[in-house]
């Protein structure tokens, strides 16, 4: 089968309300963080809204210099009063709103990119604290989030299909990320399976036992609430996203919810099954971070790991994984064995950096995050092994954990399998 090509970016639109990189309760957010952690917390902040305000950046070309001007100044408030009174510097960013403007237009990709950044390294921590920054779970259409009631789907989709495709982000990523160079692999899947695209944005920094629950929830109501009949769902993955989507269908059966009868193809893109070694060094972070001028500053926060993250050590999808116990402590592998979901079809796709992929070393390294065996569920121990059936497994030479999202070859292997074609 010939590889699809890939779709051509859009014509750049018209200039029309311009998005904004940051609100007032996105600087009262992270003023919290500066006054709950430390100094040089509030010095991370200010490298990453001075790459932001050098927009647009190639990648590779974060700058560590502290911002200027105005925007340098509030940073060196926040630092002052911090060391004087942390608790005053909330109230000090209220009496900032206004010169801030109103928490209104679109918000731009740099700043959904930042957020999601954050709640991968401290959404734990902002979720539990009430912080404004904190991202609430929710599904979107074409970039816009989604009413659960049927009135508002109905509106908000009238030409919904009965086949709904799902797309699930990984580890400090967004909805909007699962375009990359132009390519979305959840737009080109449905246009040619004539699904209903949505993009689930989650908060990567809790559990994934939390998340696979409250989308369970999520899925819950969408099946309740969609305007026609629905004949399938297709789950796509990427990285955590693949286990988020295992948690949940496993929690939502042993607790009786009536979506994943409607589950009938699960497709994982480099899920990291039985964990990722890199986790336990906070490496994963200085490779997903590192990549981009807006999420750069964030890789010095590798040693401080959200739930979600350390949970990517041995790819723990339920609360028995982790309640009771210290989350950073190392030990062995103690995670509740989960098998693959029965009568779903299952796929996973695995990338590696060399062109061997049967060598000791391209096995380990796999696609630089995750190893071979763990994105295709191989395990020493026969009850962890995941029974992917026979053509139900891929491997992509040449390619890293982000290039997946990307890689025409992957497009063409998802259409084989999605739509019955191979």
């Amino acid at each position: 089968m010939n590889p699809v090509p890939l779709n051509p970016p859009p014509a750049p639109p018209a200039r029309a309300v311009r998005s904004r990189h940051l609100q007032a309760t996105d600087l009262r957010g992270a003023s919290r963080l500066a006054v709950e952690a430390t100094l040089g917390l509030t010095s991370l902040v200010e490298n990453l809204h001075h790459n932001i305000l050098r927009a647009p950046a190639p990648l590779g070309t974060a700058t560590k210099q502290p911002a200027g001007g105005v925007t340098g100044l509030v940073y060196r408030t926040i630092r002052g009063v911090t060391r004087v009174v942390g608790g005053s510097v909330d109230l000090l960013l209220r009496q900032l709103t206004p010169l801030l403007g109103p928490a209104s237009g679109t918000p731009s990709p740099e700043r959904e990119a930042v957020l999601a950044a954050l709640n991968g390294v401290l959404g734990d921590h902002l979720a539990a604290t009430g912080n404004p920054l904190a991202t609430t779970m929710h599904l979107r259409h074409q970039g816009v989030p989604l009413p659960m009631a049927p009135h508002g789907l109905a509106q908000a989709l009238p030409q919904a299909s009965g086949r709904v495709l799902l797309m699930v982000h990984g580890l400090c990523m967004n909805a909007a990320q699962w375009r990359r160079n132009g390519h979305d692999h959840g737009r080109a899947l449905a246009t040619q399976g004539r699904r209903t695209p949505l993009y689930l944005q989650y908060n990567t920094g809790l559990h994934i036992s939390d998340n696979g629950r409250r989308l369970a929830d999520t899925l819950q109501a969408l099946v309740a609430a969609w305007p026609v009949p629905l004949e399938e769902l297709v789950i796509v993955g990427h990285s955590m996203g693949g286990l988020v989507a295992r948690s949940a269908i496993e929690q939502a059966r042993a607790r009786g919810d009536t979506w994943p009868r409607h589950v009938t193809k699960l497709a994982f893109l480099g899920t990291p099954h039985h964990g990722a070694p890199l986790e336990r060094g906070g490496h994963w972070i200085d490779v997903i971070l590192g990549a981009s001028p807006y999420t750069a500053a964030f890789a010095r926060l590798g040693q401080v790991r959200s739930a979600g993250i350390t949970d990517l050590r041995h790819g723990s999808l339920l609360d028995e994984d982790w309640a009771g116990s210290d989350r950073f402590a190392h030990g062995r592998d103690t995670r509740v064995a989960v098998p693959l979901p029965g009568g779903i079809d299952c796929y996973a796709m695995a990338g590696t950096l060399g062109s061997a992929p049967g060598s000791v070393r391209d096995k380990l390294l796999g696609d630089g995050l995750v190893p071979l065996n763990s994105a295709l569920g191989r395990h020493r121990q026969p009850a962890r092994r995941l029974a992917f059936a026979p053509g139900r497994t891929w491997i992509g030479t040449g390619l890293n954990h982000l290039e997946l999202l990307d890689s025409p070859a992957v497009l063409a292997q998802l259409q084989a399998w999605l739509d019955g074609s191979s």
